[in-house]
């Protein structure tokens, strides 16, 4: 049994800790909670100091920023849709916002700017959401389920030929980093990094948990949320801004990680319902969960080897979605 919302909210604080401490504590290294402790507070072994702060520490915070930016992302883009298969991965945008990206890579469009990758990445990952619900759009059925998963299907597929392609003009050493990002990794994780990445993020997420109760009405039907005075364009055009932004940060940060925002808002809707007062914060929490003990599992499987994150994440949503595709009969 579940317990009431706010006592849920406070246990996942309490899993996400010991997850996060539990990944600091893990590695080719091992370093037992004490020692973690010590190097936190800047004291005890030098060594041991740099292992869990400049090594282990930015990759529990990036993949915690990552985790729930995803996670919230899919929790709104399902509301939005009225549909429990939408997620930024399934429907193409984080395909859109890695393209983005590598060009802005590869092209050297970084060089100039350190905000210029965020951006790329934003706006393919816009320019994908408007593809794709324009396709769905289009059918004589507006946006069914199925035309609007084949829709995300065939963009994703191509914004990936295209990247294919783009990083064919990189060297060598571009292609081989831009490969593995592009299945999700947090090896390259800085505190230079993790500041960039929560300086769009935090605040994106915190204005989405604010626009909880509209988002329910919305998710409840566009012509009730009208009568209860949501301006429903403008308040649609804002979320899809604002999700797009959070996928693309993401992705800029650590590639294109799929089915966290599939897989975490499902399993929080079964145990608590739909409430997204609630819902949006616990799949903050929970992305975030997901993502650090996804990546520590990444980093510890294969040892001194390492897979890359989205390897783990898509073992664990490739089933989960196939459920949902058959439980559903209406899609």
């Amino acid at each position: 049994m579940w317990p009431g919302r706010g006592a849920g909210l406070a246990l996942l604080c309490a899993v996400f800790l010991a997850v996060g401490a539990g990944a600091l504590m893990v590695g080719p290294v091992a370093v037992p909670l004490a020692s973690v402790l010590e190097a936190l507070r800047g004291t005890g072994d030098p060594q041991v100091q740099t292992i869990v702060t400049s090594l282990r520490l930015p990759r529990v915070l990036m993949a915690a920023l990552v985790g729930a930016g995803l996670a919230v992302s899919g929790a709104v883009f399902q509301a939005l849709l009225r549909n429990p298969l939408a997620e930024p991965y399934v429907l193409g945008i984080s395909s859109g916002a890695a393209l983005g990206a590598v060009s802005a890579i590869v092209f050297g469009i970084t060089a100039t700017s350190a905000v210029a990758l965020p951006l790329a990445a934003f706006a393919g990952a816009v320019t994908a959401t408007v593809l794709v619900l324009a396709i769905a759009g289009s059918s004589a059925r507006g946006l069914d389920t199925r035309v609007l998963l084949l829709a995300g299907v065939v963009i994703g597929a191509f914004f990936n030929a295209v990247i294919l392609l783009v990083i064919n003009f990189a060297d060598v050493e571009t292609f081989r980093a831009a490969m593995l990002w592009i299945m999700g990794s947090f090896s390259g994780a800085s505190a230079e990094g993790v500041a960039t990445v929560a300086f769009w993020v935090v605040p994106a997420l915190l204005g989405l948990v604010f626009l909880a109760r509209p988002l329910n009405l919305l998710s409840v039907g566009e012509q009730s949320a009208f009568h209860m005075g949501v301006d429903v364009p403008r308040f649609k055009v804002v979320l899809y801004v604002v999700t797009s932004l959070i996928v693309g940060v993401c992705v800029a940060g650590a590639g294109a990680i799929g089915f966290v925002g599939l897989v975490v808002p499902h399993a929080l809707r079964l145990v608590g319902g739909s409430d997204h007062r609630w819902l949006l914060p616990a799949s903050a929490l929970s992305g975030g969960i997901f993502m650090v003990a996804a990546d520590t599992v990444a980093r510890v499987v294969v040892a001194p080897a390492e897979l890359p994150v989205g390897v783990v994440t898509a073992l664990v949503g490739v089933p989960v979605f196939l459920w949902l595709l058959l439980r559903f009969d209406e899609l």
